[in-house]
């Protein structure tokens, strides 16, 4: 009777985490692998490396001195050096933070940055400072090298679908 017992509460609390691992999803693993050295192969081809410091609800962010990467999950066709475990994000609030919201701390952030497109013939790189985000795409202020963003500075102005982008680096803030 002793041993049925024990094979019925091994087979459930089997069942139980067969049950927990089909309801993880990538960010869950992503997470668990923050402070890592990872490498991210995009879709279009580039292969990126870094330690991961953010796995968000949309996308991550890899340190590569001295730039940080953001990544859209949606741009990666394969992670490498994830390990096998995963971390659920306790925060709901956190959860709910997309692309969107990083794009937009980028927007106030004026730096100048480096996107990149996954599509086409191979990956198009694209300089500027992001003017606006909007609920699916974003505006790419292209400006005089070496100059602030100020109006008459821009060169043109890319409007760019979220689904487009591949990555973008920036230069890495340091915390002081």
């Amino acid at each position: 009777m002793a041993e049925s017992d024990r094979l019925s509460l091994d087979a459930e609390v089997n069942e139980r985490a067969k049950v927990e691992e089909v309801e993880l999803g990538l960010a869950d693993r992503l997470r668990s692998a923050l402070g890592c050295l990872v490498t991210v192969h995009l879709s279009g081809g580039e292969t990126l490396h870094g330690t991961l410091a953010h796995a968000g609800a949309d996308a991550l962010v890899l340190h590569d001195d001295p730039h940080q990467i953001l990544v859209p999950y949606a741009a990666a066709a394969r992670y490498v050096g994830l390990g096998r475990f995963s971390r659920s994000e306790p925060s709901k609030v956190r959860r709910g933070l997309g692309l969107a919201h990083s794009l937009r701390a980028l927007a106030r952030d004026r730096a100048v940055l480096t996107v990149t497109l996954g599509y086409g013939a191979g990956p198009v790189r694209l300089e500027g400072v992001i003017d606006r985000v909007g609920r699916d795409y974003f505006d790419l202020a292209a400006v005089v090298p070496g100059e602030p963003r100020r109006s008459v500075h821009v060169t043109g102005v890319s409007s760019i679908p979220f689904a487009a982008l591949a990555a973008i680096r920036s230069p890495l803030v340091r915390d002081t």
